[in-house]
């Protein structure tokens, strides 16, 4: 973790503890991400993956009544819809696909960086049959 001398001067002790942070192997692996981050080409396919993550729900939000708004920036992204969330983790789980929400009718969308466009089209094409079945049964 990383902090500003003015933000830093807000943490009382253990407020900001962490029982694996600071030893040798979690400090070898935060330069490794941040040397990866770094360059020029993984953001690159990041933003490229986040346009495309947003393309393919816009797609389904015309497709399917129930996703009133797709919203994000890169690859946090966020689907209202006009059912219960709760109902559509409960499904994809079931499929093995793991949602998260952020309200009653709001998922959140945040996959690994590394994510390939071949799962996002997986993770559509299970939303897609999960959201068309339960608008049909909210009918």
């Amino acid at each position: 973790m990383l902090a500003s001398a003015e933000v830093a001067a807000s943490f009382t002790p253990g407020s900001h503890a962490s029982t694996f942070g600071g030893n040798p192997l979690v400090c070898a692996a935060g330069v490794a991400v941040i040397k990866q981050v770094a360059q020029g080409a993984f953001l690159k396919g990041v933003r490229d993956k986040g346009a495309y993550l947003m393309k393919k729900l816009a797609q389904l939000q015309r497709k399917t009544p129930v996703v009133k708004e797709v919203r994000g920036v890169g690859l946090i992204v966020a689907v209202d819809l006009t059912i219960p969330t709760i109902d559509v983790i409960n499904k994809a789980m079931a499929q093995g696909l793991l949602l998260n929400r952020t309200s009653d009718q709001t998922l959140r969308f945040v996959p690994p960086l590394t994510i390939r466009r071949t799962e996002i089209d997986r993770m559509i094409a299970l939303l897609t049959d999960i959201l068309t079945e339960l608008s049909h049964a909210e009918a």
